[in-house]
């Protein structure tokens, strides 16, 4: 299988996109809109053309700037799936996929589950349903590439999940370099290997989701993979601890060095809640009002003063957050992370 190597500078709006990557397997770019993400899209596919730079499909080479060498879209082995999924509405799912491939549209229609909607327009499908004939369309091209914008964005909450799910399958089974777009960490969690977070046009930090989870490398990655992120100054305690008092006057430690204005990172999962102040190894104790409650299947996201923490339905109603008050909440100082801010 051939490596996708894309190392470009194409100057957009208000900010330049410079962006260096390698790919051969499921590789997502998250991020704030307008950062860039589908540029990048656009320019392996050949939809822009980057004035300095070089894309490259193992020896096939579709873009270098110093040879003056583009070669156009339709010379690209690249199966794009649009953020609409941009079906022809004119035309039946059949011919939709045939306009790409029209020897294998009957092969990707029986592999899609298609077969019997090959008569039916998009207007009449559901959003699982023209997500996977736009994905067949893509494919019937023969590809050696796939790029897939914001798949997902365009599908209620009922559906996304098990689309998700389906769209997670099939990149495992197709194994070919993929790059999908999107401002979901946890859709980009769960579709691929790798993730990139890219803000104004550069990525931030590039590794696994769990890496960016355990070790983010700034307070915007912090923030974006779910973390609460609290402002404060730090000075060093000793050889083990750091100390932070937070901008709202609270004291918090770290076992991580640190020192003046830092972000503080806590995931709401190693947050532990109490009506009553806890007496146990967790070192640092915020006190303030439940100022939301939000169940998320079977679990509940509880606001306490700064801090949002997640906790079972069960100790939820046992603790009986809904009815509001005083609450504690608790994070050991090992689980307290500390990043430069922005």
């Amino acid at each position: 299988m051939a490596t996708l190597r894309a190392d470009f500078t194409l100057p957009l709006r208000s900010f330049e996109l410079e962006l260096a990557l390698e790919v051969d397997r499921t590789v997502a770019l998250v991020g704030p809109s307008g950062a860039g993400k589908t540029s990048v899209l656009r320019a392996i596919a050949g939809l822009v053309r980057p004035p300095r730079g070089r894309i490259a499909l193992g020896d096939d080479v579709w873009l270098d700037t110093a040879r003056r060498l583009f070669r156009k879209p339709d010379e690209r082995r690249v199966g794009l799936v649009f953020q609409e999924y941009a079906l022809f509405p004119h035309l039946t799912v059949r011919q939709n996929v045939a306009y790409a491939g029209r020897e294998r549209a009957d092969e990707y229609l029986e592999r899609f589950r298609i077969s019997h909607l090959a008569d039916a327009r998009p207007a009449a499908l559901s959003g699982g349903e023209r997500q996977r004939v736009a994905v067949a369309r893509a494919l019937a091209r023969g590809p050696g590439v796939i790029l897939l914008d914001e798949p997902l964005s365009a599908l209620d909450a009922h559906t996304k999940g098990a689309v998700r799910a389906e769209l997670q399958e099939l990149l495992q089974e197709l194994a070919l370099p993929t790059i999908l777009v999107t401002h979901d960490f946890e859709d980009a969690a769960a579709l691929a290997d790798l993730v990139g977070v890219i803000v104004d046009g550069h990525l931030r930090q590039f590794a696994t989701p769990s890496e960016l989870v355990d070790r983010p490398t700034d307070a915007f990655v912090a923030s974006f993979t779910g973390a609460n992120l609290l402002r404060g100054k730090a000075r060093r305690l000793d050889d083990d601890m750091t100390v932070v008092q937070l901008e709202t006057g609270e004291l918090v430690y770290s076992t991580e060095w640190g020192e003046g204005d830092v972000g503080v990172v806590i995931y709401p999962w190693e947050v532990s809640i109490g009506r009553l102040q806890q007496h146990d190894s967790a070192m640092n104790l915020i006190q303030g009002e439940i100022r939301s409650v939000a169940a998320l299947g079977n679990r509940v996201r509880v606001r306490i003063g700064p801090i949002t923490a997640e906790v079972t339905a069960s100790s939820a109603d046992k603790l009986e957050l809904a009815r509001g008050g005083t609450a504690f909440a608790s994070f050991k100082a090992t689980g307290t992370r500390l990043v430069p801010l922005a």
